[in-house]
Formats: C-alpha cells, structure tokens, sequence
C-alpha cells in the first residue's frame, strides 16, 4: 500500500528546508575555484552574501585579489649600495632636523611630537 503526501505537506517541507537555508551565516573564506585561483592563489578572498525576502532573493559574491587593505603601501627597498648610502644620510638628516619624540596627549595616548613644521609628512627642507 503506498501513501501519497498531500499538497499542503508538500509545500509545509518546503517552507521548513527555504528557512533553514535562509538561517545560514554567510561565510567569508579562501577562494577554491580555478578561476579566482589563478590569480594567486594566497592573495584572493571570495565573499559571498545573500539575502532574501518573500518575493526576491539576490546573492552577491565578491572576488577580491591582491592587497586587502588600501592604506597598507608597500614601499621597495633600495637596490644599490649607493642608493642605501644615500638613504641613510637622507634618514639621519631628517633626525637631526626634525628630533622626533614620543609624548603623552591629554587623553593619555603617546603621540610623536618634531621640532620643525612639516616633519609628520616625511618633509626634509
């Protein structure tokens, strides 16, 4: 003897399996797929977000290389003996300019203090 579920049943297990997908957390995590993968690999994140209402649902997913952050600047060492020469003299000229030192604000926060405008930009004239 076979038993057939009704429509209402059908549409109740449906509900139940769209909720408990609607529960899950989207993740952040390492990109896996060849294409984001072959960028470089150690250097791609993959973000994917979705939401959903009673009539539309719209899932986002993000493939993000390289640098995460935007204020993180790498700056190249100079290749040369000369050119580090020439850097370190140009580091102790800005020393002996601008004599940095470390002070307590009045909130309590250690902020670096110069003796001449214009050193907290890295200026040297």
């Amino acid at each position: 003897m076979s038993r057939r579920l009704s429509w209402s049943a059908w549409i109740l297990a449906f509900a139940l399996l769209a909720l408990s997908m609607m529960a899950a957390p989207a993740l952040s995590q390492t990109a896996t797929t060849p294409a984001a993968a072959a960028v470089r690999p150690e250097s791609v994140t993959e973000t994917s977000n979705c939401f959903d209402t009673r009539n539309l649902e719209s899932c986002v997913t993000v493939f993000r290389g390289g640098r995460l952050s935007p204020h993180v600047i790498a700056v190249p060492q100079p290749m040369s003996e000369q050119e580090r020469a020439a850097a370190e003299a140009r580091d102790r000229r800005w020393v002996q300019r601008c004599r940095p030192s470390i002070r307590q604000d009045r909130y309590g926060m250690p902020r670096y203090v110069y003796a001449a405008p214009g050193c907290e930009f890295g200026r040297l004239d």
